[in-house]
């Protein structure tokens, strides 16, 4: 047996990619977690235009969901899921400029950020009848399977989206066709201001896949390491042809369903229950149980995430307001040139 020289072993490539990847996680859930307390803040000095739908509380649900998708899948997230739009790569900038109305922004200011959408990177923009852009994303889903393309479509629904028409009939469909997507349900608990108890007969959202012949797995929507490990697993089956799958992740709200709403309809105790379960420090915990510095970790990030949301803030406030005349802009798509039946434009 050789002798140990009493050095640390270096860690295998594959290892200090997953460590890598591991504190990118940490800094992604961070950075969502600050861009969303600086929204808040930005919009009680009327900075931004439209509501404003915090997630804060449930940053390891997009974190973890978003975080083993490739390019070319398919997402379409909820009103509270701005972080999906920084774990698919949008620039801060453009997202803060799409918040404040500007004409860098992702709609040039002629949306607000709820149905603001970003096709290049794979987002589609939300609605306000929320549960609706299910369908889109089986429609995705059902491109891919013509095509025979290896991408995955993610559909971001609540609990209280749940019971409506549009998403059964998408769940149903998917199932039928062995679909390619993924339903993601954040279920924290209240439908604007309906407790989960008044909303649904059973305990489980996921419970109801069965009934459209494919798996629904629970989840603890805090915990970000279960979150992207299940996520990892269902991307791998559904991207292979395994059909569609239904993860339910149970999380909370911190805040009201937007800024205006004082959330009075809450107990305290529960939102301080729940708060002790945040999934930032819950993740700290995992990282320094494996052998990290956490607290020079978390110091360099708060610097980094600080200095992102900093640089976001001065480029949608230096950013033009969008002229007029474009208004009447990208309404309609670009009519394509006629062609020729050997496939050339006819000139």
């Amino acid at each position: 047996m050789a002798e140990s020289d009493g050095a640390a072993a270096e860690p295998t490539p594959d290892a200090s990619a997953r460590i890598e990847y591991e504190l990118n996680l940490y800094f992604q859930m961070k950075l969502i977690r600050a861009f969303e307390e600086r929204v808040s803040r930005l919009h009680r000095q009327n900075k931004i235009l439209g509501g404003v739908y915090s997630g804060a509380g449930q940053e390891a649900i997009v974190t973890g969901t978003c975080a083993p998708l490739q390019e070319g899948d398919f997402v379409a997230p909820l009103h509270r899921d701005l972080g999906v739009f920084l774990m698919r790569g949008v620039e801060p900038g453009r997202l803060m400029a799409q918040l404040m109305g500007k004409e860098t922004g992702l709609s040039r200011g002629k949306d607000s950020f709820l149905h603001g959408g970003d096709l290049e990177h794979g987002i589609f923009g939300s609605t306000s009848m929320l549960g609706s852009s299910l369908p889109v994303a089986v429609g995705a889903a059902l491109k891919f399977q013509i095509k025979r393309e290896k991408h995955v479509a993610v559909a971001f629904f609540g609990e209280g989206a749940s019971s409506r028409g549009d998403v059964h009939e998408a769940m149903n469909f998917a199932g039928v066709r062995k679909l390619a997507v993924i339903f993601v349900c954040e279920n924290n608990r209240y439908a604007y201001s309906t407790p989960l108890e008044k909303q649904m007969a059973i305990e489980n959202v996921a419970d109801r896949a069965e009934a459209y012949g494919f798996r629904g797995q629970v989840v603890s929507g805090n915990d970000l390491l279960a979150v992207v490990q299940l996520s990892e697993r269902v991307i791998d089956r559904v991207r292979e042809g395994g059909g569609p799958e239904l993860i339910e992740c149970k999380t909370y709200r911190y805040r009201g369903h937007s800024e205006h709403d004082p959330a009075l309809y809450r107990d305290k105790d529960e939102l301080v229950e729940w708060e002790s379960r945040d999934p930032i420090p819950r993740y700290e915990f995992y990282l320094e149980k494996r052998g990290h510095d956490i607290r020079a970790i978390r110091e360099q990030i708060d610097e980094r995430t600080r200095r992102i949301v900093q640089q976001a803030v001065d480029f949608a406030e230096a950013s033009p307001w969008p002229a007029p005349q474009e208004a009447l802009e990208d309404l309609y798509a670009p009519p394509s040139p006629p062609s020729s039946s050997n496939g050339k434009a006819l000139g």
